[in-house]
């Protein structure tokens, strides 16, 4: 299926998700797909954060005219680059040779979204729906309960309500021990403060969408979250002061340095404590469901990431061969012993990996509540103005009623 012959100096170019376990296991699985396979093609990996790897894959169409020949592409993104046809259509060569035991190895959140009309264009990389990642030996400690309780006349427990949520952040708020009660990541990408809004208006009961399946911001649940979110992200006595600087990776990485009680954050920044030997607080967290508010359900988040090929690849058949040697049960594992997360259900129970991150079986908990965001192709141009709405919030002092109406007006030009 290769478009020309392949000599030794070829190259096969991966667009990479910037973070150090995926990069480490990328190059593992690639080396040891060419021994076994016998490809002479020199891998050319290229790290990327999110800005810089959508623009080169999808807006620079990089996919499309041959820049890339896999890429990692989160969900965020997919229905943008299916309608550009950046993507290959794996749905042929699935049929003709499957991954080992797909679909069924698979939980089944992790399989929609890639699927459009009877195309499949990617095979989940990474996952780990949002979370409450929490430090267990503070909750634990029979001092700090005592103290909580001298101070609030209730149990110290894991936070059910986001009130409880920010009183717990408080309460373990030491700067003089550079330890703080949370950390979020509010880094201006189009994405943090986007998820971090959606899981403050999903936990208030309220829905991202309308009847009609139009993007609504403009909603009770909406302004209450976030004006909750800046309360909350502006609290001295409560959050780490470096969080308007973080994205997810530095605020995981703050929290493994031991400088958080608790934080939101992708399931895999917990997995990260345990399998990263720099992490300080391994063997010492735990998970658990979202606040949310009194009489409304947790939710969580799944955004996950998966392997593509570029439509305008030289190097289709490799690349899909590579993909389906990527995604196997061993390299699955692989990737989360780096400190990745694996989708396959195999390693969601494998004995060796929940000996190592104790919680691991809980992911097929958090996939139950989990929600999506919409598809629509020009979702990363509505999610940067969800991202200047709640950075507007959280940078003045506008009311929030003004700031959403204002957000929302710009949102009905372009969801159309």
């Amino acid at each position: 299926m290769d478009n020309k012959p392949v000599d030794k100096n070829e190259v096969f170019r991966i667009a990479v998700r910037k973070f150090g376990p995926f990069e480490s296991a990328m190059q593992k699985i690639w080396d040891q797909y060419c021994l076994t396979s016998g490809c002479s093609l020199k891998a050319e990996m290229v790290p990327m954060d999110l800005h810089e790897l959508h623009e080169s894959t999808l807006i620079k169409k990089g996919l499309k005219n041959g820049d890339w020949d896999v890429a990692h592409i989160n969900t965020d993104w997919l229905f943008e680059g299916y309608t550009d046809a950046a993507f290959e259509d794996l749905k042929p060569l699935i049929n003709k040779e499957a991954p080992v035991a797909f679909p069924e190895g698979w939980s089944n959140s992790l399989l929609a979204s890639q699927q459009f009309t009877d195309q499949i264009i990617g095979l989940p990389f990474h996952d780990g729906p949002e979370c409450l990642i929490y430090r267990k030996d503070l909750f634990e400690d029979q001092t700090e309960q005592e103290r909580y309780f001298a101070q609030y006349g209730k149990a110290l427990t894991v936070p059910q309500t986001w009130e409880d949520f920010i009183q717990v952040a408080r309460f373990f708020n030491r700067p003089e021990q550079n330890l703080y009660g949370t950390v979020f990541a509010c880094y201006p990408d189009g994405h943090n403060t986007v998820f971090d809004f959606c899981l403050q208006l999903w936990s208030r009961g309220g829905t991202l969408t309308d009847e009609t399946g139009k993007v609504k911001v403009n909603s009770a649940a909406a302004i209450e979250g976030l004006e909750f979110y800046r309360t909350a992200v502006k609290d001295q006595k409560a959050v780490h002061p470096d969080s308007a600087d973080f994205d997810s990776v530095r605020a995981g990485a703050a929290f493994a340095n031991g400088e958080a009680a608790m934080m939101i954050n992708w399931f895999g920044f917990a997995s990260v404590c345990e399998v990263d030997s720099s992490s300080k607080v391994k063997g010492k967290v735990e998970v658990a469901l979202l606040p949310a508010s009194q009489g409304c359900k947790s939710a969580s988040l799944n955004v996950y990431w998966l392997y593509t090929i570029g439509a305008g690849s030289l190097h289709k058949q490799t690349a899909y061969d590579f993909i389906r040697f990527a995604v196997n049960e061993a390299n699955d594992k692989l990737l989360t012993l780096e400190g990745g997360i694996g989708c396959r259900i195999s390693t969601w129970k494998d004995e060796e990996i929940n000996q190592i991150v104790p919680y691991y079986h809980k992911l097929e908990q958090l996939h139950e509540g989990a929600k999506t965001l919409p598809q629509k192709s020009n979702w990363a141009e509505i999610a940067t103005l969800i991202d200047e709405m709640v950075l507007t919030a959280l940078h003045s002092e506008i009311e929030v009623e003004v700031i959403v109406k204002a957000a929302q007006d710009k949102i009905n030009l372009i969801d159309k």
